[in-house]
């Protein structure tokens, strides 16, 4: 145990000389931090991000104007259900130029119209009775878009944000499966060898073979568009680097001093690939699961912007570079080029925690 402990924190201490590796772990870090709280620090909390305002589309990054927040009174209240996946029945914000409040009347102008024959109109018994001051100073005021708005006029910042849960949400659930798939197919393969060997690699083979975006096309097509058929599609492509990788270091290690003890001792083949085999060979599988979780978010991405990922109005990075990349000719190519950072940051992050995690678990250094 002593000796395991040593090999751990001398690991530990190569990692953090990696300057580069330390820094990408607190940038997932802080990645994943905003994609659990999300809704509570993204300025449009409604359920997407997907509150429009057509009069202020394509508006570029520190876009400010005066709005009016009209209450819903039928807004959820539900704090749980707030906090997980935003307001389902939001207050309404309106963009407007001017304002004027007569009798028990509010009067303004949305964004863009000036004249005067085209105000509308809403009662104060939509603001809960308040007294005309307190309307003005509550439910109207200035609102700054940090990273302007996009083509429907919705926050960008809110929707990158949100965004953010779609590619760890892919990440995660994509090597979970395919490390249960992988490891299994491996460690099955690589220990018992023969006709079962011969099986699983011709599978490997195959699935090797076909393009990693034709065959998650064609997984998606089969089991729908949607949120949750990108996870599973993406996983059943990403298993088979997983299980090569397994299958060569559990050839390698059955025939260990320890394997032959553990059989010598009774044990069952279960027991020996799952207590003496697997907890040895997982260095070079944490290392893999880094650079498929890289290379999931680039999968989904490439879904998203083909239309077959995530739906809208759910705001995936790779459906926002979908959306806007048009604009890029029209001297609006921060809505492409935001969403484009936010993936590739990502992306290299998890490529240089990988490279870390493979010079700092290489026992040969």
């Amino acid at each position: 145990m002593k000796d395991k402990q040593s090999l751990q924190a001398i690991a530990l201490q190569k990692f953090k000389k990696n300057l580069w590796g330390v820094l990408s772990f607190w940038y997932i870090l802080l990645c994943l931090f905003i994609g659990i709280f999300a809704y509570v620090l993204s300025p449009d909390d409604s359920q997407n991000a997907n509150m429009m305002a057509l009069s202020i589309h394509s508006q570029p990054p520190g876009f400010s104007c005066q709005v009016l927040e009209i209450p819903n009174q039928n807004e959820s209240k539900s704090y749980l259900s707030n906090f997980f996946f935003g307001k389902e029945s939001p207050n309404e914000i309106i963009p407007i130029n001017d304002f004027r409040i007569n009798n028990d009347t509010l009067h303004y102008l949305e964004y863009g119209i000036n004249d005067r024959a085209l105000e509308n109109s809403i009662s104060l018994e939509k603001f809960e009775n308040l007294k005309k001051s307190e309307v003005a100073s509550q439910y109207i005021y200035q609102k700054t878009f940090l990273l302007g708005t996009d083509k429907y006029g919705r926050d960008l910042l809110s929707r990158m944000l949100i965004g953010i849960r779609i590619s760890f949400s892919v990440g995660f659930i994509s090597v979970f499966i395919s490390l249960v798939l992988g490891i299994f197919l491996g460690a099955v393969s690589g220990y018992f060898g023969g006709k079962i060997d011969a099986a699983i690699m011709w599978l490997i083979n195959v699935t090797w073979s076909i393009p990693t975006l034709l065959l998650v096309i064609a997984i998606t097509l089969a089991l729908g568009k949607g949120f949750w058929q990108v996870f599973i599609a993406v996983g059943l492509t990403m298993w088979v680097e997983v299980a090569r990788v397994v299958r060569g270091q559990v050839m390698s290690v059955k025939s260990a001093q320890y394997v032959t003890a553990a059989r010598a001792l009774g044990f069952g083949d279960f027991r020996i690939i799952s207590k003496h085999i697997l907890p040895n060979i997982l260095a070079p599988v944490i290392v893999i699961s880094a650079a498929n979780f890289a290379a999931a978010i680039l999968i989904e991405s490439g879904l998203s912007f083909l239309g077959i990922g995530a739906q809208p109005p759910t705001p995936s990075w790779g459906a926002m570079i979908k959306d806007h990349y048009s604009y890029i000719i029209l001297g609006k190519a921060y809505l492409a080029i935001i969403p484009g950072l936010g993936i590739m940051s990502l992306v290299m992050a998890f490529m240089l925690i990988g490279n870390a995690l493979r010079d700092a678990l290489d026992v040969k250094t």
